[in-house]
């Protein structure tokens, strides 16, 4: 995006009042879910820290910086006051260039029990979130305003940056077009967009090492997991198997119904299941991805169809209702760790967000349309500040979104926390910019047969089982 002069209108003082509301929220939001609830992933990455045995199954860049604060004893307190300091300092700083009328829009977003309440759970992407809104909320601050952005600024955002991409395993497709921002070439667009779709494989190349080498994370088998779950999907519909696997195998992931859109865990989980993939799971990783590139290769149309039926899985479009993996928790994991339930207040909270995900608002499929819809009316505007954020936020979004297409195993409603936030912002930066906001009725056409689509499938599609143990079977 080129730094030409914005025609839009700029705030060239900032609205101060925006951030002090923010820290007041911050501190309220610390009050209320004090110390954060602690799911099943954190639990066991705790137990890595109290073990010093670091694998990559959970991100070990969370894990070194949880580590830190061991003084502090077995608490998710450290970790929750800086996803929450992240992601409300981001919303307050960017709030302060948008003015008052939009920073009240930004904080009432941040502050609605979809997005918080995920935010008062101590998990990797809780900090994804926290550490984006910060990124953001510095760039917009100092952007928006027609400022260059001074260099401790830049530490901080690219430090963010850094983390958020090795917090998740695939954040790069969200964290590469927000990097974008903070690099002056090249300044053509479709040079830049080539340079964001060549950079996003060579961080994901990099960030293997970084966790190995330099975080001293060992190997979990985690990278065998994307394969595995394509492989065993592609034999199911085939009915074939593949080079070395039996026919008895094959038979065995059919009648234990391994392989479902929901996610891959009953093929890891059930122990038919997981006797079954043996011969998979113990095979090497080059090895392994070449028997997957063949079998995609050799049977297109299986492949395309198990990743569409999970791709509709994890976008919550047709499915039933109370589809899993949506809300949060509503009090921590046991544990002998000595992790404490927050108040009764907040297991409340916790309630309503279950509550409000269940509606279109929690549905991805809807942001997706949101996004393209932005991200179409920022082409149109006039070249700026407001509209390269506004434009960065969308590709950020949808990249991320184009990644669960064929790298996803999970539908959990939180990997697409960072979307619908950054969309959200988006739009609020977009909105009453001095352009007319085109295309409404194609977006809203088509946001309208998804609802009644996707409500229609909720009221005539069986529930899912309720329990854990149950979507085993």
């Amino acid at each position: 995006m080129t730094a030409s002069a914005d025609p839009q209108r700029i705030v060239r003082r900032p609205h101060y009042a925006s951030i002090f509301a923010a820290v007041a929220l911050f501190f309220l939001s610390l009050l209320l879910f004090w110390p954060g609830f602690a799911e099943y992933d954190t639990i066991v990455q705790y137990q890595e820290i109290l073990s010093r045995s670091y694998t990559d199954w959970h991100p070990p860049i969370m894990a070194r910086l949880w580590a830190l604060f061991s003084f502090a004893g077995p608490t998710t307190g450290p970790l929750l006051v800086l996803q929450l300091a992240g992601y409300w300092v981001g919303l307050g700083l960017l709030g302060c260039a948008v003015g008052r009328g939009k920073a009240l829009i930004l904080l009432a977003i941040g502050a609605s029990p979809l997005m918080l309440g995920w935010l008062a759970v101590v998990v990797k992407d809780s900090q994804l979130v926290g550490s984006l809104t910060l990124t953001v909320g510095i760039i917009g601050a100092y952007r928006l305003r027609r400022r260059a952005i001074p260099l401790f600024a830049q530490i901080i955002a690219i430090s963010c940056l850094v983390y958020a991409t090795l917090v998740r395993a695939n954040a790069v497709f969200s964290t590469v077009p927000l990097a974008m921002l903070l690099v002056p070439r090249p300044r053509h667009e479709f040079a830049r967009f080539a340079t964001m779709i060549m950079a996003i494989p060579f961080v994901l190349l990099l960030s293997q090492p970084v966790n190995h080498l330099l975080l001293g994370a060992s190997d979990s088998g985690v990278r065998s997991s994307q394969p595995i779950y394509d492989l065993s999907a592609i034999a199911v519909r085939t009915h074939m198997p593949s080079s070395g696997v039996s026919p008895q195998a094959v038979a065995a992931l059919e009648a234990h119904h391994c392989v479902k859109p929901l996610f891959w865990d009953s093929l890891g989980e059930n122990p038919a299941c997981a006797a079954a993939i043996q011969y998979w799971d113990r095979m090497p990783l080059g090895q392994l991805y070449g028997e997957f590139g063949r079998a995609v290769v050799t049977h297109p149309v299986a492949y395309i169809a198990h990743r569409l039926s999970h791709l509709n899985s994890t976008d919550r479009w047709l499915v039933p209702f109370h589809w899993p993996l949506a809300a949060p928790p509503q009090q921590s994991e046991p544990n002998v760790i000595g992790f404490p339930n927050p108040s009764s207040l907040a297991a409340r909270w916790e309630r309503m967000t279950g509550w409000i995900a269940e509606t279109p608002l929690a549905w991805p499929v809807l942001w997706i349309v949101a996004a393209v819809w932005g991200l179409w009316n920022a082409l149109r505007h006039p070249a700026g500040a407001s509209r390269d954020l506004a434009f960065a936020l969308f590709v950020s979004a949808l990249f991320q979104e184009a990644s669960f297409a064929v790298i996803s195993i999970s539908s959990d409603l939180r990997y697409h926390l960072w979307v619908m936030l950054a969309v959200a912002i988006g739009w609020v930066i977009l909105w009453r910019s001095g352009m007319p906001v085109r295309g409404k009725k194609a977006a809203l056409l088509a946001m309208l047969l998804l609802v009644l689509s996707g409500t229609a499938a909720r009221l005539m599609l069986p529930p899912p089982p309720a329990r854990y143990q149950d979507l085993m079977s």
